[in-house]
């Protein structure tokens, strides 16, 4: 997404240009291009497909929406499995229109994790919940901080659902490296993404995460948090941003992967 511009063969020729191993799909362009002809692309490419965004949005009280959710969740997962990543992002899902209820949204996202966390685990797919900063609660995720997140994930078990550790949402959160250090003790840290606050906020909020170095977050010290929390495995960048998105993708990769080295370390 952060340089959702590129097509999908675009996207792998500037990840091989530039030495970048990796790359988290999300599944609108994906099936855009075909899931049987990305997952054939990346492969070829010897690209390792780190995740696939997102899931989620598992609070639904109506019984049919409720059974549509859980279906396309299912359907992710096997994207997933296809793709050839072990790991599925959950955006939980807002309050339903109407509702004030925070606790029955959450409890009817553990129900949903007991459906859906052994129907991942049969196909190899971890669900990672990422916790949305708390301005994105009402509409969006009812999960804001870690600590939810891994409340929910605790009453499962880890090769089922752990969490996804994004800066964007955290960095504000004075107990997040307490809870990176409980998640990482559980094996429970299954993704982690970079993406740098800056403000003012664009109008709807959703577009507004900074290049990273543009904003207030200090990049290597979220990374040393999960990395002392035994955690080795791919760091993402997810960057929505409009005019990241108007300018040359190539640029924009390139950009994305010299700010990387620069403010959180090399990438490997």
């Amino acid at each position: 997404m952060t340089v959702k511009q590129l097509s999908m063969p675009e996207l792998v020729d500037a990840c091989l240009e530039l030495g970048v191993p990796g790359v988290g799909l999300w599944r609108e362009p994906v099936r855009a291009y075909g899931l049987d002809a990305t997952a054939k692309l990346v492969r070829d490419a010897g690209l390792a497909v780190t995740t696939l965004c997102r899931g989620g949005f598992l609070t639904a009280i109506d019984p049919a929406e409720r059974a549509a959710a859980l279906a396309d969740n299912r359907a992710a997962v096997d994207e997933a499995a296809t793709l050839g990543t072990d790991t599925l992002v959950l955006v939980s899902g807002g309050l339903p229109a109407g509702s004030k209820d925070l606790h029955g949204a959450r409890e009817r996202i553990a129900d949903a994790l007991g459906e859906l966390g052994p129907y991942a685990a049969e196909r190899g797919v971890r669900l990672a919940i990422e916790p949305l900063h708390p301005m994105f609660a009402s509409d969006r995720c009812v999960v804001s901080t870690l600590a939810q997140a891994l409340d929910l994930a605790e009453r499962f078990p880890a090769q089922q659902v752990g969490v996804t550790v994004d800066t964007y949402h955290i960095w504000w959160d004075d107990t997040a490296p307490a809870q990176i250090a409980r998640a990482g003790a559980a094996g429970r840290i299954h993704t982690f993404q970079l993406a740098d606050w800056i403000t003012p906020l664009p109008e709807g909020v959703l577009n507004g995460r900074g290049q990273i170095g543009d904003g207030s977050v200090d990049m290597r010290e979220w990374r040393s948090h999960v990395e002392a929390a035994g955690y080795s495995g791919p760091i993402e960048v997810e960057l929505f941003n409009e005019e990241l998105w108007a300018r040359d993708g190539r640029a924009v990769l390139a950009e994305t992967a010299a700010r990387f080295a620069e403010h959180a370390g090399q990438y490997s």
